[in-house]
């Protein structure tokens, strides 16, 4: 099982994950459709599906092109909201594309209808991989906006954090340095954030993606995967599990927030190459 990384808009990833034998792939989140059906032809692969992990724009705005494009394609999530929603799927519903398996994890809290996926592959020493959009980023998570902090607990700890550890985490955005600075802030003596911090900027220099992590790893840098930790504990002044998450994510958002996003179709003219910033 081959998953390709695609860096798109101003910090999205999108993803194909590519049975090898049959060249069969499976989109996650191509919210800039030309450019994957490019990759697609270039690749000589046929995309069967698309997985959906929510519904705003910048992951699920290119479904209704690619279904135009490929007819023949279902798109998959857990939300009606989701632009050209062809089959609604629920928490551990399993899908099948060939040799490539997919586990549906229903993880509401960023949206209420947001759903990671873990995809392994039949036959395969290869580490199994979860999709995990905006619930779960290296380093961090995402934000709580049509949730609570007792859903952003359960997913991480009991949906996510039971997963095989070697899991590789593919995560919606390039949030890593962020992510990692706040990591900083919490814990100054980790010297696992220290070094992560170091790669992941070196890897911005490169212009290169700090996907994936494992989930292994992100138990030693994540502050939101180490709630009973006593330096996180100490930075939120809380020592409940969940209080601790609720604590983590208001000081993260009081953090200044990035500069204004241009709106969604003047991104997608920019990644056309329409205009130049």
């Amino acid at each position: 099982m081959k998953v390709k990384v695609i860096s798109i808009l101003e910090n999205n990833y999108m993803y194909l994950v590519i049975e090898e034998d049959s060249k069969q792939a499976v989109a996650v989140d191509p919210a800039v459709p030309h450019r994957l059906l490019e990759i697609v032809k270039r690749e000589g692969l046929t995309l069967v599906a698309v997985l959906t992990t929510h519904h705003h724009w910048d992951h699920a705005r290119g479904n209704e092109t690619l279904l135009k494009e490929v007819p023949s394609l279902r798109v998959y999530g857990g939300d009606d909201r989701i632009g050209g929603l062809t089959d609604k799927v629920t928490n551990s519903q399993e899908l099948k594309f060939n040799s490539i398996n997919v586990r549906c994890l229903f993880t509401p809290c960023h949206t209420s209808g947001h759903m990671c996926y873990f995809v392994w592959e039949d036959n395969c020493s290869d580490a199994p991989a979860v999709f995990t959009g905006d619930t779960l980023f290296i380093g961090g998570c995402g934000q709580f906006l049509e949730g609570t902090a007792e859903q952003m607990y359960h997913n991480l700890t009991q949906v996510l954090g039971s997963l095989p550890q070697d899991t590789k985490i593919f995560c919606g955005h390039e949030y890593t340095i962020k992510n990692l600075k706040f990591a900083l802030l919490v814990e100054p003596e980790n010297e696992k954030v220290k070094e992560m911090l170091s790669w992941a900027r070196a890897r911005d220099d490169d212009d290169k993606p700090t996907v994936p992590s494992t989930l292994i790893e992100e138990f030693e840098y994540n502050p939101f995967l180490r709630l009973s930790e006593k330096g996180v504990q100490k930075f939120t002044g809380k020592t409940d599990p969940i209080e601790v998450m609720r604590a983590l994510r208001k000081e993260k958002d009081k953090l200044k927030k990035p500069k204004e996003r241009l709106p969604p179709h003047a991104m997608l003219a920019l990644e056309w190459g329409l205009f130049r910033p």
